[in-house]
C-alpha cells in the first residue's frame, strides 16, 4: 500500500499530528546537523593552529604570534554565535510550519497575525534587535573573543560565552555576569596584543635615588634575561624616572612590556625582586600616609615613544664608580 494514500485514507487531525511530528523530527535533525557541522569547522580551524604551532594546549598559544591566538578565540567565538543564530532560526521556521499545518484555513488571519507581531516588534523589541546587531558586529570586528579579559563598563573578567544576544563574562570573584550585547557601549580589551606592567615605587625623600634607579633597572634586566621569563617580556624595562615628589618619598616608576596574558604574573614577581633588593640596599620604604601611587589608573601619558629615546640610566656599578672619583675627575 502507497504511503502517500495510506496518510491520504487517515483522518485529517490525525494526519496534521503526524505532519507536525515530522516537522519537529527534521527540525532537531537539522539542528543536530548544522550544530555538529559548526563544531567540526571550529574544531578544524583550532587543531589547525595547535598543529602549525606544535602544541597541544591552546593556553600555551600565549608564546605563538598574536594572529594564531586571535584565530582561535574568534573561531570559538564566530562557531557560538552561529550555533545559536542556527537554533533560533530552525525554531521559528518550525513554529511557522506547524502553524501552518495545524491552521491551514487561517492564512488570512496568520498574515494579520505577522503584521500585529512585526509592529509590536517594532516598538516592543528594539532592544532584542539591537542586542543581535551588536553582537554579531561585535564577533565579526574581532573585538572580543572567548578566553579574552575584557572591560565592558558593566564588568569586566574573563569572556565565556559570546552568544547571538548575551555574552558571559566571570570576574575574579567568580561571578558570572550576563552583558546584553546592546549595552555595552565602550569595550576594553586587555588580551589583544600586548600590556604593560606599571610599577610605582616609593623610596624615601633622602635616599640616593640615582643609585636606587640603577638597581631597580637593573632588577628588571636580570628578569627581562631569565629564562624563565623572557618569553613573557616583550621589550626591555624601562625606567620613565620621577613620577611625583612630596615630602616623605619619591616615587619612581618602571614600566615593562609585556604579553597580554603575562601582565600580572611579571608585576609579582618583579615586585618580589624588587623588595629582595631594596632589602639588601638597607632602603625602608616610607609609610604611605599621604602618597598617593596612581599605577595603571594613572598612567594617562603612554610616552612609549618617548621612553624608547629616553637617555640610557647608568647601572649600579657605574654610578658607584662616579661617588668614589676624586673631585677633580671628569
Amino acid at each position: 500500500m502507497d504511503v502517500f494514500a495510506f496518510l491520504e485514507s487517515l483522518p485529517d487531525p490525525v494526519t496534521r499530528l503526524i505532519q507536525i511530528a515530522a516537522v519537529i523530527v527534521i527540525a532537531i535533525l537539522a539542528r543536530i546537523i548544522l550544530v555538529f557541522v559548526i563544531r567540526r569547522v571550529v574544531n578544524r580551524v583550532v587543531s589547525g593552529v595547535k598543529k602549525r604551532h606544535k602544541v597541544d594546549d591552546t593556553r600555551e598559544l600565549e608564546a605563538s604570534p598574536l594572529a594564531a591566538v586571535r584565530l582561535v578565540q574568534r573561531t570559538r567565538s564566530l562557531g557560538s554565535v552561529l550555533s545559536n543564530g542556527a537554533t533560533a532560526l530552525i525554531v521559528g521556521v518550525a513554529i511557522l510550519l506547524i502553524f501552518t499545518i495545524a491552521v491551514p484555513d487561517a492564512t488570512a488571519a496568520f498574515a494579520l497575525i505577522t503584521a500585529a507581531v512585526g509592529a509590536g516588534l517594532g516598538f516592543g523589541a528594539q532592544n532584542i534587535v539591537r542586542d543581535v546587531l551588536n553582537g554579531i558586529f561585535i564577533v565579526a570586528e574581532d573585538q572580543l573573543g572567548i578566553g579574552d579579559v575584557v572591560d565592558l563598563g558593566l564588568a569586566t573578567g574573563v569572556v565565556e560565552d559570546v552568544g547571538i544576544r548575551i555574552t558571559q563574562v566571570r570576574d575574579v570573584n567568580g561571578t558570572l555576569w550576563f552583558v546584553r550585547n546592546g549595552e555595552i557601549l565602550r569595550l576594553g580589551n586587555m588580551s589583544y596584543g600586548w600590556a604593560r606592567a606599571i610599577i610605582d615605587l616609593a623610596v624615601p625623600y633622602d635616599s640616593d635615588v640615582e643609585a636606587i634607579e640603577a638597581r631597580i633597572l637593573d632588577v628588571a634586566t636580570e628578569l627581562a634575561d631569565d629564562p624563565k621569563w623572557k618569553h613573557r617580556i616583550l621589550e626591555k624595562p624601562a625606567l620613565w624616572g620621577i613620577e611625583s615628589i612630596s615630602a616623605e618619598a619619591i616615587v619612581v616608576r618602571l614600566v615593562v612590556k609585556t604579553r597580554s596574558t603575562a601582565k600580572d604574573d611579571v608585576a609579582r614577581e618583579l615586585r618580589w625582586r624588587l623588595k629582595k633588593a631594596l632589602d639588601e640596599m638597607g632602603i625602608r620604604l616610607p609609610a604611605l600616609n599621604s602618597i598617593i601611587l596612581t599605577g595603571f589608573e594613572g598612567a594617562s601619558g603612554l610616552r612609549s615613544s618617548k621612553a624608547a629615546r629616553q637617555k640610557p640610566r647608568p647601572s649600579l656599578d657605574e654610578v658607584a664608580k662616579k661617588n668614589r672619583a676624586p673631585k677633580g675627575e671628569a
